[in-house]
């Protein structure tokens, strides 16, 4: 599976185009553009076979999941059967930060933390109708003023968006292309499972003949991994997405930045640590359609690993087999996924390994940040 490689982004009005001599930006409309780059300020009129082109004069420099416990049948079940669940998720994005990525993220959060004015400035004009319409004005001037204020809410929504967004460009040589290739590849068979779950939390299991003979009870949501920007940046190549509770994981060719409500993070793919394990999963839901059912078991046991007749509702359940995929770093990463199919993580760490191996530590390719 391939990715697009873009030489040119789009923010509002602006245009970014990506050439040999660096990151060029232009603004205006069809027929008239004017632009500044490597090569200083132009502007560019006409269209088809005729048009000028001038460049103009630099300025001047300045200076699994947990069911409701089990209706109580003859006999009752006794309290403490397992231990609490213990929450498993990463540090506070905060302390998840890169060495080489410290300038970045400052201007991701400092961005981040920006306020939008346009929802501000839509209530206004909201109101303003509103009121007008109920003082009976004119129709001519509701009319005048419902153009006046969408435009202003529009252009208020431009700034917003140039104010917020962070535009990456990344150039690649032959190998890294074919490196962040196999990543996307690998991520694609990921995404092919039928099902994959975040697991959040995990405890041990004291009494197993009340847990259908399992050694630990997991809470789990299910989860995607697709291709998806993050917010408020825009870049000239795909990146891909895992959500993992509370927080994202955003695959970059360089680096891998953690979002969150709080801010976002990065860990770095000399840092990241990816171990992959086959386990054995007593399945209360449906099982998915991709899943291998390897035994079966009972709701409630006995010491044989039969079942315990002297509950009414004992049903059979499958025992799958599933993958976990473990994700960790020393800066506080730490996010456990499960895959209803297996054979797939064991490609996509040996993926993130290459790209690790190819990526220098201070710098592996072009980058400009605008």
């Amino acid at each position: 599976m391939g990715f697009y490689l873009r030489k040119s982004i789009r923010v509002g009005p602006l245009r970014f185009n990506l050439s040999n001599s660096g990151v060029n930006v232009s603004a205006g409309i069809a027929g008239l553009r004017f632009g500044t780059g490597p090569r200083g300020n132009y502007v560019h009129m006409g269209g088809g076979e005729l048009y000028y082109l001038a460049t103009l004069p630099p300025p001047k420099s300045q200076g699994r999941i947990i069911k409701p416990p089990p209706e109580q049948v003859s006999p009752p079940i006794p309290s403490g059967t397992h231990g609490p669940l213990e929450e498993i998720e990463s540090a506070d994005v905060s302390q998840i930060v890169h060495s080489s990525s410290r300038e970045l993220l400052d201007e991701l959060n400092q961005k981040q933390r920006k306020t939008r004015l346009w929802p501000l400035a839509a209530v206004i004009s909201i109101i303003v109708l509103m009121l007008g319409k109920s003082s009976d004005w004119p129709s001519w001037l509701l009319t005048i003023l419902l153009i006046a204020m969408s435009l202003g809410t529009y252009a208020i929504y431009v700034r917003d968006a140039l104010a917020k967004t962070v535009v990456l460009f990344y150039d690649f040589d032959t190998d890294m292309e074919a490196a962040y290739g196999i990543l996307h590849a690998t991520a694609c068979q990921l995404a092919s499972c039928s099902i994959a779950w975040h697991i959040e939390a995990s405890g041990k299991v004291h009494d197993r003949k009340y847990h259908a003979g399992a050694s630990s009870l997991v809470r789990r949501k299910t989860t995607s991994i697709r291709k998806s920007e993050p917010p408020y940046v825009k870049t000239n190549i795909e990146t891909l997405a895992i959500g993992v509770g509370r927080q994202t994981l955003h695959f970059f060719p360089d680096r891998v930045l953690v979002y969150d409500s709080n801010g976002i993070g990065a860990v770095g793919y000399q840092d990241l640590h990816i171990v992959v394990n086959s386990t054995r999963f007593v399945e209360s839901e449906p099982v998915p359609r991709d899943a291998e059912i390897v035994d079966r078991t009972w709701k409630y046991v006995n010491k044989s690993g039969g079942p315990d007749r002297r509950f009414k509702d004992n049903k059979e359940i499958p025992i799958c087999r599933y993958e976990e995929v473990s994700l960790t770093s020393r800066s506080g990463l730490n996010e456990l996924l499960q895959l209803s199919r297996c054979g797939f993580g064991n490609e996509f760490a040996k993926a993130v390994s290459l790209l690790a191996k190819k990526i220098p530590i201070e710098n592996a390719f072009d980058r400009d940040k605008v």
